[in-house]
C-alpha cells in the first residue's frame, strides 16, 4: 500500500492528535469553506434560473429537473461507492480532488450553448460534490468528542446558508452588470449567465489545493475504537463503483451472490411506475434518472448485504435509523424546494431584479440559516444529554417554524417584507441539518461513519433535492396550464409541497421510540453481526 492510501497513524507520523484541539477548529473551518463552495456552485443556478429559462427555452420542471434531479441522481448514487471509499482512504485527499473536479465542471458549465450540455456539467457537479460531505462527516467524528457531534456537524453544516447566501449575491451582480455591459453581442457570445457559472468555479480550484494540506485524522480514536488502515483501499472503490454502476452491477450481484431474480423484479417494477409517472407527468428525464438512481441504490444495498452483513445491517437493521433518514430528508422537501423557488417567485412576483433579490435573499439566507443551524446544532446536543432521542425535537421545531414562516413570505405584498420574513424563515427552518448525520453516526461503528452519511445523504437528496424542485415546478406547470399566472401558479405550488409535512411528523414520532433502544444496543448488535473488539477498543 502507498503512503497515500494510508491513514495518519500508518503513515509512521507520531505527531499526537488532540481531540477537539486548535487543529481540529482548524480543520473545521477548511471544511465550512469547502462547504460554502459546495452549495455555492449548486445555489447559483437559482438566481440564474430565469435567465437560463428564457435563452434556453425551457419550463419550470424542466429548471427543477436540471437544479434537483439531474444533480441529485448522480450525486447520490457516486456518494456510495465515494463514501466507501473515505471509509478506507486519506479523506482529505478525497475531498481535495472532488472539489477540484466539481469546480472544473462548474466553470465549463459557463461554456454550455444548450439545456442538455449544461444537464451533462451538472451531472459533473453532482458526480464530485459527492466525495465531501461522507469524509467530511468522518474525519470530524474523528476530529471531536462523540458529545460535540451535532454541534461540529451543525457546523459543518452552517456552509450550505453561507455558501447558498454567496451563491445569489454573485450570481445576481454578475448577471446584471454582464447583462448591463454587454446587452447586445457580448465577448465570445457569453451571456451573464455564463460568466457567473465561471466566476464562482474556478476559486475552487485553488481551494482544493489548500484542503490537501489536511492532516488525516486516526480513525476511531475519538471513540476509543481505533480501525486498523484498510490494505487494498483501490480494489475497494473499483468493487463499490462496480456495483453502482449498470451494467457491472449484476455481475456484483452474481459475484456477491446476491439474489439476481430480486434485482430483475425489482428493475422491472421500477420500470413500470416510471413509465406511469412519464404518462402522468409528460416528463420522462425526470422519472427516467429517478428510475435509475433508485435501481442502482436497490443494487448497491443488495451488493452491500453480502460482502459487508454487519455495515447492512447496522444501517437497514435499525429502526430509528431508516425512521430518522425519511423524517428529515421530507422536511428538505420542502427545504430545497422553497428554497430554489423563492429567488424566481420573487423576480415574478414583484418585478425586482436579479442583483436586489440575490443581495437581499442571500444576506438574508446566509445569516439567519448560519445562526439557526448553528444554534440548533448546540441544543441538539444539550437536548440529547436532557434524554437519548433529544435531537430529534429539532425536526418539530423546523417544521412549526417554517410552515407560518414559508406562508407569509409567499403571500407578502411588500417585496422587502419577504426579504425579511425570509430571514426568520432561514432561522428556523436551517435548525436540523446536523441531527441526522450524527444520529447515523451513532448508530453505527466509526469504520462505518461515511457509509452511514452517504445513506443519509443519498435518501436526502434523492427526496430533497431530486423530488423538491421538481415536483413545486410541475405543480406550477400544471397551474399555468390551468390558467393561473407564473407568479400566482408558483406560489400555490410552493404552499401545497408543506403537506409531506405530515409525513416528516410521523416518522419524526416513530424515530424517537426507537432511538433508545438502537444507540444503547449499538455494539452488541454489531458483535452480533460479526465485528470483533480486541481490549483496547480497536475493530
Amino acid at each position: 500500500m502507498s503512503d497515500e492510501s494510508m491513514p495518519t497513524e500508518a503513515r509512521g507520523d507520531d505527531r499526537p492528535q488532540e481531540i477537539g484541539g486548535l487543529y481540529a477548529h482548524y480543520v473545521l473551518m477548511v471544511l465550512v469553506f469547502v462547504y460554502v463552495f459546495n452549495f455555492i456552485d449548486r445555489q447559483i443556478l437559482s438566481i440564474l434560473a430565469e435567465s437560463i429559462k428564457a435563452d434556453l427555452g425551457v419550463s419550470d420542471a424542466q429548471i427543477g429537473f436540471l437544479y434537483g434531479t439531474v444533480f441529485a441522481v448522480f450525486y447520490a448514487v457516486f456518494g456510495i461507492p465515494l463514501a466507501r471509499f473515505a471509509d478506507v482512504w486519506v479523506r482529505r485527499s478525497l475531498i481535495s480532488a472532488g472539489l477540484f473536479f466539481w469546480s472544473a465542471m462548474t466553470a465549463l458549465s459557463g461554456t454550455a450553448r444548450s439545456f442538455s450540455v449544461l444537464a451533462l456539467y451538472r451531472i459533473g457537479v453532482g458526480i464530485g460534490e459527492a466525495s465531501a460531505s461522507p469524509a467530511a462527516y468522518s474525519m470530524l467524528s474523528d476530529y471531536y468528542s462523540p458529545k460535540r457531534r451535532a454541534t461540529v456537524i451543525a457546523i459543518y453544516s452552517s456552509g450550505v446558508y453561507i455558501g447558498a447566501g454567496i451563491g445569489l449575491v454573485l450570481g445576481g451582480w454578475i448577471l446584471d452588470q454582464w447583462t448591463a455591459s454587454f446587452p447586445v453581442n457580448p465577448p465570445l457570445g457569453l451571456k451573464g449567465w455564463h460568466v457567473a457559472f465561471m466566476a464562482v468555479g474556478l476559486p475552487g480550484l485553488l481551494m482544493a489545493a489548500w484542503v490537501r494540506t489536511l492532516r488525516e485524522p486516526i480513525r476511531g480514536l475519538s471513540e476509543g475504537l481505533v480501525t486498523k488502515p484498510h490494505p487494498a483501499p483501490y480494489k475497494v472503490l473499483g468493487t463499490e463503483m462496480a456495483a453502482v454502476i449498470p451494467p457491472f452491477n449484476i455481475v456484483a450481484i452474481v459475484r456477491t451472490g446476491a439474489s439476481l431474480r430480486f434485482n430483475l423484479i425489482a428493475l422491472v417494477g421500477i420500470a413500470i411506475v416510471a413509465v406511469l409517472l412519464i404518462t402522468l407527468t409528460g416528463s420522462v428525464a425526470q422519472w427516467v434518472a429517478t428510475g435509475i438512481g433508485v435501481y442502482v441504490t436497490i443494487s448497491w444495498a443488495q451488493s452491500l448485504k453480502s460482502r459487508d452483513p454487519a455495515t447492512f445491517g447496522m444501517i437497514f437493521g435499525s429502526k430509528a435509523m431508516i425512521y430518522t433518514m425519511i423524517a428529515f430528508p421530507t422536511i428538505a422537501f420542502v427545504a430545497y424546494g422553497v428554497g430554489f423557488w423563492t429567488a424566481p417567485y420573487l423576480m415574478r412576483a414583484h418585478g425586482a431584479t436579479a442583483t436586489e433579490v440575490g443581495i437581499w435573499l442571500g444576506l438574508g439566507g446566509a445569516a439567519g440559516g448560519f445562526l439557526g443551524v448553528t444554534i440548533g446544532g448546540i441544543a441538539a446536543d444539550w437536548l440529547k444529554t436532557k434524554y437519548p432521542s433529544g435531537r430529534l425535537v429539532l425536526g418539530y421545531v423546523a417544521i412549526a417554524g417554517m410552515v407560518p414562516t414559508i406562508l407569509a413570505l409567499i403571500y407578502a405584498e411588500s417585496l422587502y417584507v419577504a426579504f425579511w420574513i425570509n430571514f426568520f424563515a432561514m432561522l428556523v427552518g436551517a435548525c436540523w441539518p446536523g441531527v441526522p448525520p450524527s444520529t447515523a453516526n451513532d448508530l453505527v461503528m466509526p469504520r462505518m461513519r461515511a457509509v452511514a452519511g452517504a445513506y443519509y445523504i443519498l435518501v436526502n437528496t434523492f427526496i430533497g433535492l431530486a423530488l423538491g424542485p421538481y415536483v413545486i415546478g410541475q405543480i406550477s406547470d400544471v397551474f399555468v396550464a390551468n390558467g393561473s399566472g407564473s407568479a400566482e401558479a408558483l406560489r400555490n405550488a410552493m404552499a401545497c409541497s408543506m403537506l409531506i409535512f405530515v409525513v416528516s411528523i410521523f416518522c419524526l414520532i416513530m424515530a424517537q421510540r426507537h432511538l433508545p433502544k438502537d444507540e444503547s444496543s449499538r455494539l452488541d448488535r454489531a458483535r452480533a453481526m460479526g465485528e470483533s473488539f480486541d481490549g483496547s477498543g480497536s475493530t
